[in-house]
């Protein structure tokens, strides 16, 4: 039985980048982990789209940094998992990787 909101498999992408840039992660950097860990490279609309949607959620909150000039004045928007959202992106792998076990998939090797 699933005890918490459900997750796309881009959600997923999302939280794991986020976690992996912990304090750094905003926007550009999020994306950038994103296309060098999967060669997928997102949208700014979709990137967003979905920060938005795991924001209204409660799996992130954000924040804003201060204002540079090289952005023209404008600040960064930093992106942190919380409590509920490192529970539903465990909760997600802990599924795939039950699903996982046992299955022979070429070139992959998993624990």
């Amino acid at each position: 039985m699933v005890t918490g909101p459900s997750l796309g498999e881009f959600e997923q992408v999302a939280l794991l980048a986020i976690l992996r840039l912990g304090e750094n992660a905003y926007g550009v950097t999020i994306r950038a982990e994103i296309t060098a860990c999967t060669g997928r490279k997102p949208g700014p609309g979709a990137l967003y789209t979905t920060l938005d949607r795991l924001e209204d959620k409660g799996l992130v909150s954000s924040r804003l940094g201060n204002p540079t000039p090289q952005r023209g004045g404008r600040a960064k928007r930093y992106f942190m998992l919380n409590s509920k959202g490192l529970a539903a992106i465990t909760r997600a792998q802990r599924s795939y990787r039950r699903l996982l076990d046992g299955c022979e998939l070429p070139g992959l090797n998993h624990a």
